[in-house]
């Protein structure tokens, strides 16, 4: 493929890709589907499958990420339905799940695309982001980068999957246990009506860390891995 030249293929994918964005816009903001993506109506869907739930919000989770849903809706929702630990497994599952697909999703749709409109310039940076796969990934991870753009994103550069997949497995791993932990937290306080538990240590201990995950940002920046900007 010649400099600029832009492949039909690649066109086609890339309008498909253009059209799924623009759709996942116009159902969750004018039509009804907003009622069904509440806390509630969530949270009763995955307690009716019994002990499939784990596995129903999973698929939620990363179904939900395909389709521009805050990750941070299901992480509070994990939280809620399993506490702490399993919930932050199963938010881990959910996430990573659909970290991947829609990796896939941009790699197969648009990368093609975006190959072709990529001038010597651009293509600079590409090659260095492919060249610090891991740590670019992971670093913007850390930085709590957003989440479900960078998804896609990334499926756009020539970043391979295996260093995607790790860096955004050990990079959402610390602010995903403490949002995990904070909601499970406040679930506790609001089933036990007692809301002087929130002077509790426990209580103070996830608030102390879901600030503190504030801070995470300004500490990576200090150690910014060479390649990532």
């Amino acid at each position: 493929m010649r400099p600029g030249e832009t492949p039909r293929k690649g066109l086609g994918k890339a309008i498909v890709f253009a059209l799924f964005l623009a759709a996942m816009i116009v159902l969750f903001r004018f039509t009804s589907v907003r009622e069904y993506i509440s806390p509630d109506y969530l949270q009763s869907l995955v307690n009716s499958f019994g002990p499939w739930g784990p596995l129903v919000f999973v698929l939620l989770y990363a179904g939900g990420i395909c389709l521009f849903l805050p990750a941070t809706l299901f992480t509070g929702l994990g939280a809620l339905l399993f506490g702490t630990f399993h919930g932050f497994l199963y938010n881990e599952l959910g996430a990573m799940l659909g970290a991947s697909l829609a990796f896939f999703i941009g790699r197969y749709l648009g990368r093609d695309f975006a190959a072709g409109l990529i001038g010597d310039r651009l293509k600079q940076y590409d090659d260095r982001i492919a060249a610090n796969g891991f740590s670019t990934v992971l670093y913007l991870r850390l930085i709590f980068f957003p989440f479900t753009p960078l998804n896609f994103g990334m499926g756009l550069t020539r970043v391979t999957f295996k260093e995607y997949f790790f860096g955004t497995l050990f990079g959402i791993l610390a602010g995903g246990f403490v949002l995990t932990f904070f909601f499970a937290t406040l679930a506790e306080v609001w089933r036990s009506g007692d809301w002087r538990q929130l002077v509790s240590w426990k209580a103070a201990f996830s608030l102390v860390l879901f600030a503190g995950s504030f801070f995470i940002p300004t500490l990576i920046r200090k150690f910014k891995p060479e390649g990532t900007g």
